[in-house]
């Protein structure tokens, strides 16, 4: 390749290949499956199917009614503080992603260098580009806050926790016990429900990564990562394990 070839096609895929009516259908696509889906696992049943996340917060109910019934509750503070570490550690990874995707916001000439020559890859120019770059960065940041406040609900849970009476107190106050029992869990299953949107926004985001290519791409890695997440949630082994154990 000739000095300054490569600068010449990014120069030419810079300025021309305009987002076409597809790049919006694509991407209205992707946020309605993103809705359908958080929407289906989260609230409703598939084809009269529990989800793996709805037969889980049945399991995490029942944690919370056996630790009623122990007094030294160190076992359940160590679960608490494994779910509260493992939301640190991905609301860490989507700061760097986020960060990731500013760097390439301010490398975007480099990277029509580097990818000029390649057939079908950037169906938009510098504009459409660094929108798409945009977007994926706003998928990212919306996934650091919900994985935020995942970890600062588990804290609260921690807390609540602590609050429920001893083994021994319980039977003075029934009705408190129960209501401060309930209180762990609606915290629990609601800290587990902002994990879980974060983590199906790391999920899409690499169905999102089509649209860099085309945004008929997009739609095809889209579908294909809300079919494997269907699957898991509603036909997955560990579904089912789950649900033999609450049988």
């Amino acid at each position: 390749m000739q000095p300054g070839t490569g600068l010449q096609n990014a120069q030419t895929v810079a300025n021309h290949r305009p987002m076409t009516i597809a790049d919006p259908i694509a991407f209205a696509i992707f946020i309605l499956l993103w809705l359908a889906y958080a929407r289906t696992t989260d609230n409703r049943r598939f084809r009269n199917r529990v989800s793996l996340t709805r037969a889980m917060n049945a399991q995490r109910a029942a944690w919370i009614r056996n630790a009623m019934r122990r007094d030294l509750r160190m076992i359940d503070t160590q679960i608490m503080a494994g779910l509260q570490n493992g939301t640190a550690f991905f609301a860490s990874t989507s700061i760097l992603a986020l960060g990731g995707c500013f760097a390439l916001l301010g490398a975007t000439e480099q990277v029509f260098m580097i990818f000029g020559d390649l057939p079908l890859v950037f169906q938009a120019g510098r504009a459409g580009f660094e929108l798409k770059v945009g977007g994926l960065a706003c998928i990212f940041g919306y996934a650091f806050f919900k994985f935020g406040w995942s970890y600062r609900l588990f804290n609260y849970c921690t807390i609540l926790l602590g609050a429920v009476p001893m083994a021994g107190d319980i039977h003075k106050d029934p009705a408190a016990a129960d209501l401060a029992a309930d209180k762990v869990i609606r915290m629990n299953i609601l800290a587990a429900s902002h994990f879980n949107a974060g983590l199906r926004a790391i999920f899409l985001s690499i169905g999102y990564l089509g649209w860099f290519v085309s945004p008929y791409l997009l739609m095809i890695t889209t579908a294909l990562i809300i079919f494997v997440l269907i699957r898991r949630q509603f036909y997955s082994e560990a579904r089912q394990t789950v649900l033999e154990q609450a049988d």
